[in-house]
């Protein structure tokens, strides 16, 4: 590659406090119970944003989470991707405690369980839309599969942008590259945080279209963030976070 060097992590190194993902006895693929999370405040003590004493996701299942702007639906995501940790709780992933897990084990169960959609796309300005797909395989213990890296492009409707950079794509193309990315490690749980919030109306269908039919195509278990109604009518399964908090009910 011109552009950059990708190599996955080093399968000889190990973390003493994560090993890789086995099959849990359940068909759960994602299991909260009783968590937690305060940020600090700056005057002083803390602020409460999460209170969830349950939330379940299993295998393949599709479920949208709405809320309000600001009411702790990325905070939660960042949870369950081991981004932030809980002040208290469990969170199960693929039958894994990330809640015992160091940060580099929370990083490598990620790697190899969990694919991100940012907001923001989070793509690398400096490597190519191509690249930016074969990063989803870098991280973990896997070789980087350059004809699945091709095919997701494709799937995308983007093999003829396949050397193009994030700043030579539009706002859709550069988000259906991140779309591609997050599949690419083939995770069995994907995590999308607001996917048409930054995309045109017309980008916005064929955005879902490639989520949930990826999704459904693989058997990966989906997490959707909106605010938009309208979003939630392509789920069976919607969830309301004010519902779910703890917080929303003592209020």
């Amino acid at each position: 590659m011109a552009s950059g060097k990708l190599t996955p992590l080093d399968p000889h190194h190990t973390d003493p406090t994560v090993t890789e993902p086995t099959a849990s006895k359940s068909s759960d693929v994602l299991k909260i119970t009783d968590v937690i999370k305060t940020f600090d405040q700056p005057g002083g003590g803390k602020l409460t944003v999460l209170d969830i004493p349950d939330l379940t996701i299993r295998a393949g299942e599709q479920m949208a989470l709405i809320g309000q702007s600001g009411g702790g639906k990325t905070t939660l995501l960042h949870l369950i991707a081991g981004l932030l940790t809980p002040d208290s709780g469990s969170i199960r992933v693929a039958g894994i405690e990330l809640t015992r897990l160091s940060e580099q084990g929370r990083d490598r169960c990620r790697a190899a369980t969990v694919g991100y959609v940012f907001q923001t796309f989070n793509l690398l300005p400096a490597f190519s839309a191509i690249e930016n797909i074969q990063l989803g395989m870098a991280f973990g213990n896997r070789a980087i599969d350059t004809e699945r890296a091709y095919d997701l492009l494709d799937k995308v409707g983007l093999a003829d942008r396949a050397t193009y950079r994030p700043n030579q794509l539009s706002v859709g193309q550069q988000q259906r590259v991140a779309i591609a990315r997050a599949l690419a490690g083939k995770p069995k749980l994907l995590l999308a945080d607001e996917p048409t919030a930054n995309v045109d109306p017309a980008s916005s269908d064929t955005v879902l279209d490639l989520i949930i039919g990826s999704c459904r195509d693989e058997n990966i278990a989906l997490m959707m963030v909106t605010h938009s109604m309208e979003v939630t009518k392509r789920f069976e399964r919607v969830e309301h976070l004010d519902k779910l908090n703890r917080i929303f009910q003592t209020l």
